[in-house]
């Protein structure tokens, strides 16, 4: 079941779409501003967003800007009443993957989403995941840095997945523990800080440059830098 997060401050066109998506089986979380979308997505996994490009405050464009600095993967399609040419290469440079005009069918949204979701899907379904000097081989289960061979147990190993397929991005305990763990995790347990260490000396100990950092009350992200 797909999850969408939708920006759109009309409340009849959030309603139309809303109810458009979730006739089809879609969740669909709804939201007035920019902001609020932004934060929704620090805090949940979606499939796709929709963006309204005329939003109260912080215009879409902008929105989208921010979005592809900490989530470079997710798909956005932007909604828009404006039809030039500038102000789709304004979309796609701000980091939109499609861009509808309305009015438009709910018929053609689905289409439009279902495409970006199964793109989506391709690039992801590519076997070798990599950052900086380190090299996830998912046909082969094989993990090495700077040309090193990385032994993992199957947990260390998908977690270190999960961590790249989402790398930029902060992940959360909950987001880990419904990926990796498949939600069997007790609320109190530290078994995900307990891997998490198991991890960081394997990838990170013998390295200057750390790649798994840990951010303060939110949860872990993997990248290059601090």
């Amino acid at each position: 079941m797909h999850r969408i997060l939708l920006i759109e401050d009309e409340a009849q066109v959030a309603a139309f779409i809303t109810q458009g998506l979730r006739e089809q089986s879609f969740i669909v979380d709804a939201v007035l501003t920019g902001l609020e979308g932004e934060q929704m997505l620090r805090e949940h996994d979606y499939d796709a967003l929709i963006v309204d490009v005329m939003l109260p405050r912080k215009s879409g464009f902008a929105v989208c800007r921010t979005i592809r600095t900490f989530n470079t993967s997710v798909p956005i399609l932007m909604l828009t009443a404006l039809d030039s040419i500038e102000d789709k290469t304004e979309g796609f440079n701000a980091g939109a993957d499609d861009y509808l005009v309305k009015p438009f069918d709910v018929r053609e949204l689905l289409l439009r989403l279902q495409a970006l979701m199964r793109r989506k899907t391709t690039q992801e379904q590519g076997h070798l995941l990599t950052l900086a000097d380190l090299l996830v081989d998912t046909d082969a289960k094989r993990v090495t840095r700077a040309g090193r061979d990385i032994e993992l147990t199957a947990r260390e190993y998908a977690l270190l997945e999960y961590l790249m397929r989402n790398q930029r991005r902060v992940v959360s305990r909950l987001d880990i523990a419904e990926h990796v763990w498949n939600n069997e995790l007790r609320t109190e347990s530290n078994t995900i800080e307990v891997f998490m260490t198991f991890l960081r000396r394997k990838i990170d100990k013998e390295f200057s440059q750390k790649l798994i950092h840990t951010v303060v009350g939110m949860g872990y992200v993997m990248k290059e830098g601090k």
